[in-house]
């Protein structure tokens, strides 16, 4: 299984941040954040592949580690 390194887990943290600044959004205000998004989520497309081309690993694993670590982190028991 691949390792989602430190720098690819902030960028996809900062894309997601920006995909859930859309809700409630309309019109151009949708349209200027939905380019932000769009930015930052190629960012993190670009990175994951400039890092699976360097260490040779699959694309797709890398990808798939990045997403767990950002969206499926174990929550605290205490909250």
């Amino acid at each position: 299984m691949a390792e989602a390194p430190d720098e690819l887990i902030n960028l996809e943290r900062s894309a997601e941040e920006e995909r859930a600044k859309l809700a409630g959004l309309a019109g151009d205000e949708y349209d200027a954040q939905w380019r932000r998004w769009r930015e930052a989520s190629q960012a993190v497309q670009a990175a994951i592949t400039a890092h699976a081309e360097a260490t040779e690993a699959s694309r797709y694993e890398i990808e798939q580690a990045v997403k767990r670590a950002v969206r499926h982190t174990e929550k605290d028991p205490a909250e």
